[in-house]
């Protein structure tokens, strides 16, 4: 899954990267070192835009929720648990199928924090034998220092209880798509604890290599079994995970020294 990640870069080095044409500057957010659901993020998509009176996609840099609500939602309380869309099932699930065929988009990371849950310890506490013990954190970010771009969907929905000219009529949400963890060996490892992204968790963000970008945004692109082709996991062998500190755990906490290599885990937790 993903719960939890940090997004520092500058607004106008993602316009560079990701080649965005449009992006507003009221729009600017600070550097997030601890992105939690619920919070504004950044989103690359290709849309027309509003009111232009052209009907050609643009590519946007644009702030959206994090936490889809779907556009048939009574309320937007649901937004919170709707943060990841399975890979797997994307297609045919009601919150997210009509966006994956039309509101696709790519959610930049510096990467993603993970807790390491021990099979052990779980079972323990399912028996009611063992309190949890504090779980170990692990960043996990591409080991050439390139943007992770998540895979993402975003939908529009309206409040109705707002008028149409109010400035929060409309809400504009989106969710990061998951994929399974990989198993093979990571680019770089840390000294002691998980060899492989699945050591760490089962799940994984669906990372989105560059020769991908154009046709995940392209709004043209709606057959679902080549949307499905997108789907594909990138290379093995990307990415890197270490530990970091424990202060990563509450949202409160936010700056780079969330990004800390630590030597080894920390004392008291897993691994």
């Amino acid at each position: 899954m993903c719960g939890r990640y940090a997004a520092s870069r500058a607004p106008e080095d993602l316009a560079g990267i990701f080649e965005v044409d449009k992006w507003e500057p009221e729009e600017t957010l600070a550097p997030d070192y601890n992105v939690a659901p619920t919070k504004e993020v950044y989103a690359v998509l290709d849309r027309p835009l509003k009111d232009a009176g052209d009907p050609k996609p643009v590519r946007q840099l644009r702030k959206l929720k994090w936490g889809l609500v779907p556009s048939w939602a009574k309320t937007p309380e649901g937004g919170a648990r709707m943060i990841n869309a399975r890979a797997e099932t994307v297609h045919e699930k009601p919150s997210y199928r009509r966006a994956f065929t039309s509101r696709r988009c790519i959610l930049p990371a510096d990467g993603y924090y993970e807790w390491v849950t021990g099979a052990g310890e779980r079972e323990l506490e399912v028996e009611g034998k063992k309190k949890r013990p504090r779980k170990q954190p692990y960043f996990v970010t591409p080991a050439d220092g390139s943007v992770f771009a998540m895979a993402g969907l975003y939908e529009f929905w309206r409040d109705r209880t707002l008028p149409d000219d109010h400035a929060l009529a409309w809400w504009v949400t989106c969710s990061v798509i998951t994929t399974e963890a990989e198993t093979s060996p990571l680019a770089v490892a840390p000294a002691e604890g998980p060899r492989a992204l699945a050591d760490i968790h089962p799940r994984m963000p669906l990372m989105l290599t560059p020769d991908h970008w154009d046709a995940w945004l392209d709004p043209a692109r709606t057959d679902v079994d080549d949307l499905r082709e997108l789907l594909a996991p990138p290379p093995t062998g990307l990415m890197r995970a270490y530990p970091v500190s424990t202060a990563v755990s509450n949202v409160r906490n936010n700056g780079p020294e969330l990004l800390t290599e630590l030597e080894g885990p920390e004392e008291g937790t897993l691994f």
